[in-house]
């Protein structure tokens, strides 16, 4: 099955990022949004009741918000992170992180993307499952936690032979 290519402004570094990498990956200003939503949140609230008293006990709704707050933060955070992976903003610093982290890995020999006991099929699903989810946080959070070869990306950049049967790699 053809993947689909995206035309976006600045080069594509990985199409389905795994968890971590976009966690690794996170800028400080991604933990400013974050942080600025978890604080930002329950602010909201007493300044609201501040205009309009509601006369009852404010702490289980300002812990509420903060809840609500740092969720919400996360996933602005975690969008963002994901937009510089896919090209759709600016991200020179994480091509050069992902091309020496993957360089590395391509010079010991290992798998690009970390390896998985998953069945191929599982590996697939995952990819089609979690692309580009990151767009529909409002409705379905949902995270790449599943190492696969679907990425985007040449291999070959980092160093690595590709197989000409099925898209399979092998490591030299």
């Amino acid at each position: 099955m053809p993947e689909k290519i995206v035309e976006t402004p600045y080069p594509l570094v990985d199409a389905d990022p795994h968890f971590s990498r976009v966690m690794r990956y996170m800028r400080p200003s991604d933990y400013a949004v974050w942080a600025g939503a978890t604080g930002g949140f329950p602010s909201l609230l007493y300044l609201w009741d501040m205009a309009d008293p509601s006369k009852t006990r404010l702490k289980t709704p300002l812990r509420l918000g903060g809840f609500l707050g740092f969720i919400g933060g996360f996933l602005m955070a975690y969008q963002r992170s994901s937009f510089r992976f896919w090209g759709w903003s600016e991200n020179k610093a994480e091509e050069e992180k992902d091309f020496a982290e993957l360089s590395e890995r391509a010079r010991k020999g290992l798998p690009l993307y970390g390896e998985s006991d998953q069945p191929l099929w599982v590996q697939g699903a995952a990819y089609r499952n979690s692309a580009f989810s990151q767009l529909k946080f409002t409705s379905f959070p949902m995270f790449n936690f599943v190492n696969h070869p679907h990425h985007g990306t040449d291999p070959a950049k980092y160093g690595v032979k590709v197989a000409s049967q099925e898209g399979e790699t092998s490591e030299q």
